[in-house]
């Protein structure tokens, strides 16, 4: 019974900047791990930024450095910070978050949002 819901995709220029949020809602979870992943056409989905509950965060090469994922716990929010944006960041980007409630873990996933970059 958890939804995620992202936002702040949009169409930027080679070199700029976008801000991803995601919010889960619902009742009776807690939240462990989240990240990003990206969905590229002809490519399979990649992992491309990830944080537990620690805040520990791990990034795909191919973003580290340009990349950074936080997130906050009383909002139930996972953002991907990403600057000096390359067309080959161009795709849906596509949020999770490990469920966890006293009898079950499942993964939760968003609908994705789409990240054009131009050259």
């Amino acid at each position: 019974q958890v939804q995620l819901v992202e936002s702040g995709g949009g169409l930027v220029q080679a070199g700029g900047s976008l801000t991803l949020s995601c919010v889960a809602s619902g009742s009776a979870f807690t939240i462990d791990a989240m990240g990003w992943y990206r969905q590229t056409p002809g490519k399979q989905r990649e992992l491309v930024a990830s944080i537990t509950s620690a805040g520990s965060t791990n990034y795909a090469d191919s973003v580290e450095g340009r990349f950074t994922v936080s997130r906050d716990n009383a909002k139930n929010t996972v953002y991907l910070q990403m600057d000096n944006l390359k067309p080959e960041d161009t795709g849906v980007y596509i949020c999770y978050m490990v469920v966890l409630t006293k009898s079950r873990v499942w993964d939760s996933w968003g609908q994705g949002t789409q990240v054009t970059v131009s050259s």
